[in-house]
């Protein structure tokens, strides 16, 4: 998802987005003033955070084309975490949590279509997903897996899942039967 690009007096540097643009897109400036309006960011947009001033931030898009815009609004990416000496933390494969989180998104799928026949109501719609947690974030090789059995987001980058955070036990990751 990087790109080199030409940066001041020609320099080249890596464009690494720390952030994207919310789904509503975003105002910009020209500075951290409001009275210098300038384009509208498309909803999505991946930007890197170049600095901030109070609410402001300035942003640099993959083209190296600067604005301000109100940092509250972005949207951070996950980064990855830290490793020691390069190494992940765990060797642990993670095949297994990929096969469990293709059947969730089968099981969804599946029941998304049933609803779009109209052989289910939305409320059965409703109960038969209530169970149903999954959770990735792909960039490259990197990875962000949720294993709602354990509580906890990993990272992984092929050659095994390191915990990244682990989700505070909630009614959200009870299990429904029904």
């Amino acid at each position: 998802m990087s790109s080199p690009n030409a940066g001041p007096h020609g320099s080249v540097y890596e464009f690494r987005p720390t952030h994207v643009v919310p789904v509503d897109g975003l105002p910009s400036w020209a500075g951290p003033d409001p009275s210098r309006p300038s384009a509208h960011l498309d909803p999505l947009l991946p930007v890197q955070l170049a600095e901030t001033s109070g609410d402001w931030a300035r942003i640099v898009c993959a083209n190296g084309w600067s604005a301000w815009v109100d940092g509250r609004l972005l949207i951070a990416l996950p980064q990855h975490p830290p490793r020691t000496n390069g190494i992940l933390g765990t060797a642990d494969d993670p095949r297994p949590l990929l096969a469990a989180l293709e059947r969730a998104l089968a099981a969804y799928r599946e029941l998304m279509e049933q609803l779009a026949a109209g052989s289910i109501d939305l409320d059965t719609f409703r109960r038969r997903t209530g169970a149903l947690r999954i959770g990735a974030v792909i960039d490259g090789p990197s990875a962000w897996l949720l294993d709602p059995d354990q509580g906890r987001w990993y990272f992984c980058d092929g050659t095994g899942l390191q915990t990244y955070a682990t989700v505070e036990p909630s009614a959200t990751f009870t299990r429904d039967t029904g």
